[in-house]
């Protein structure tokens, strides 16, 4: 699965949440609350690298997430605490106040603003293609792969979004190992993923390829809390701010990634 797909939201649930959030709303402002509770209670799957997962050695919480989380929480004067669950239910335990905040790369879109309020966007992202190092072709969209041999993920939407473009010889594989090693060998032309992993499986495949030319449209992540928390919102967006001011942001994000994933896909 892939991100947009693990990240839709149903109405039903969007209804159920803005029920959620709403009976909330008259609560006093959460920064309040955290700030005497001393912790920023914090949602995420933690089985999702390398934005969040247990270390398999010692077991800890690790991640690009996790190390935001712990940016943000000092930021604020808190500690954070950290809560792991499914995401099927990471949003309802949101409406439910089981955590304050959820760091787990949620989209920023129509149907969750309804139910909850959200920071500044953190990180950008958009499918992106891979290519040799050494490619000389220029593949500036998925219309300049007609002809040529496109390797992907076997039933991501990054197929269907290659399928959209008639005349593209499209390869399935069962993760991104087998695309990059053919794709190294040359027995594919470009593959396709989300920029955010295309950064990650660069910097850990070393394979001789580099990231190409973004396709489709930017979508924005962000860190969804409850509604009618307008001092909370103020302070966490200037937590953002300041982390990214001093550089400690781009910092975790070039140690998971390589790349910063707060700036748009082009400007890589």
């Amino acid at each position: 699965m892939t991100f947009n797909n693990l990240r839709r939201l149903s109405p039903l649930l969007a209804g159920l949440l803005l029920v959620g959030a709403t009976l909330g709303a008259h609560a006093a402002d959460l920064l309040d609350t955290v700030k005497a509770r001393g912790t920023l209670k914090v949602g995420l799957e933690g089985n999702y690298p390398p934005f969040n997962f247990k270390d398999p050695k010692t077991s800890e919480l690790t991640g690009f997430e996790v190390d935001v989380a712990k940016l943000l929480a000092a930021k604020l004067g808190l500690k954070p605490e950290f809560t792991t669950t499914e995401w099927s239910g990471i949003l309802a335990g949101l409406g439910a106040g089981k955590y304050d905040v959820i760091i787990n790369q949620v989209g920023i879109t129509e149907a969750r603003q309804k139910a909850f309020d959200f920071s500044d966007p953190y990180t950008l992202s958009s499918a992106q293609l891979i290519v040799r190092k050494d490619e000389k072709r220029e593949f500036k969209s998925l219309e300049d792969l007609k002809g040529k041999k496109l390797g992907l993920g076997q039933g991501t939407n990054f197929e269907q979004k290659a399928k959209s473009v008639p005349g593209i010889d499209i390869k399935t594989y069962p993760g991104s190992p087998e695309y990059l090693a053919d794709l190294a060998s040359g027995r594919i032309d470009a593959a396709l993923n989300s920029n955010l992993l295309v950064g990650y499986l660069l910097k850990s495949s070393n394979l001789p390829l580099k990231g190409g030319a973004p396709v489709g449209t930017i979508d924005t992540i962000g860190i969804p809390f409850q509604k009618g928390n307008p001092q909370f919102k103020a302070a966490l967006n200037k937590a953002l701010a300041d982390i990214q001011k001093d550089g400690s942001f781009k910092q975790v994000s070039v140690k998971w990634f390589g790349i910063d994933v707060s700036k748009p896909p082009a400007a890589q």
